[in-house]
C-alpha cells in the first residue's frame, strides 16, 4: 500500500456515499475510512455505522479525543460554548485533534462535500493548502438529497436524526444550531434543551448573541424538514461507478 486515501466518515449519508465512491476508484487496499466520535450523537449512529461497514465491505476506524468525553465536557472545562468568531470549541477538540493525530503528511483526504457545499470545499483547500483534498460528491454532481436516496436504495435505514426532520446527523444539541433547530431539540430531546439552557445561564453565554434558550419562543425559527428522498441523474451515474 502506498499513500493512504482517508475518507472522513461522519455517520451521515453524504460521507457514506463518498466512501463508496473512494473505494470504487482507489480500491479497498488503499482506502481507510475513519470516524471521529464526538460522544454525543444519537445512539442510532452506531447502528448506521455498522450497516455502512457491511456496505463498504471493510471496518471503519474509530477515533476519539483522549482528553474530553463529549461536547459538554469541552464547554464546561473551557467555559465557552461558542467561540467569538462563531466557531465551536467542541469541534476542534473532538473532531480536529483526533484527525490531526491520525493523519499522515502524505495522506490523500476525502470529505463528503456535496454540490451545495462547493464554497466550503474551496475554503478548505484555501486554508489547508498542504492537504490533498478529494471531493468525489462534487465531482459526481451529487446533492445531499441524492446521497440520502442512494443510502436508502442500498437498503440502509437512514439515521434517526434524519428521520426526525433534522438536516444532519450531528450531535444532539449542536451549539451551532439555529432557533428552529433548537426548537426541534426542545420537541424531541427536551432534557438536552434544558441542559443547554442551564449551561448558558451558568456560563453567562448564549448561543444566539444575547437571547438565551430559556427565552426562546417555541414558534421561533424554521428548520426545514428532511430533504425529499429523490434522486437526480448524477446519482445513477455515481452508482454505476460504484458497481463498476
Amino acid at each position: 500500500m502506498g499513500r493512504r486515501v482517508i475518507v472522513w466518515f461522519s455517520c451521515g449519508a453524504a460521507s457514506a456515499v463518498a466512501a463508496k465512491l473512494a473505494l470504487a476508484k482507489y480500491g479497498a487496499e488503499n482506502v481507510v475510512i475513519a470516524y471521529t466520535d464526538p460522544g454525543a450523537e444519537h445512539a442510532d449512529s452506531e447502528r448506521f455505522l455498522r450497516d455502512c461497514e457491511v456496505w463498504f465491505g471493510q471496518p471503519v476506524v474509530r477515533l476519539a479525543s483522549t482528553e474530553y468525553r463529549d461536547p459538554w465536557e469541552v464547554w464546561e472545562k473551557r467555559k465557552m460554548i461558542v467561540l467569538h468568531h462563531g466557531g465551536a470549541p467542541c469541534t476542534g477538540e473532538l473532531k480536529r485533534v483526533p484527525r490531526f493525530e491520525f493523519q499522515r503528511p502524505d495522506d490523500i483526504q476525502v470529505f463528503g462535500y456535496t454540490v451545495e457545499e462547493r464554497k466550503r470545499a474551496a475554503n478548505f483547500r484555501e486554508n489547508n493548502f498542504e492537504i490533498e483534498l478529494l471531493t468525489p460528491l462534487i465531482d459526481a454532481g451529487l446533492t445531499k438529497a441524492d446521497c440520502l436516496a442512494m443510502v436508502e436504495r442500498a437498503g440502509i435505514e437512514l439515521p434517526v436524526m434524519y428521520r426526525l426532520g433534522f438536516r444532519n446527523n450531528n450531535c444532539i444539541g449542536c451549539c451551532k444550531g439555529g432557533m428552529g433547530y433548537w426548537n426541534m431539540i426542545r420537541k424531541h430531546f427536551p432534557p438536552v434543551f434544558d441542559r443547554m439552557a442551564a449551561l448558558e445561564r451558568k456560563l453567562g453565554m448564549s448561543i444566539f448573541n444575547g437571547l438565551y434558550l430559556d427565552e426562546l419562543s417555541p414558534d421561533r425559527g424554521d428548520i426545514r424538514t428532511e430533504p425529499d428522498i429523490e434522486c437526480s441523474i448524477m446519482c445513477h451515474i455515481a452508482e454505476h461507478d460504484i458497481a463498476a
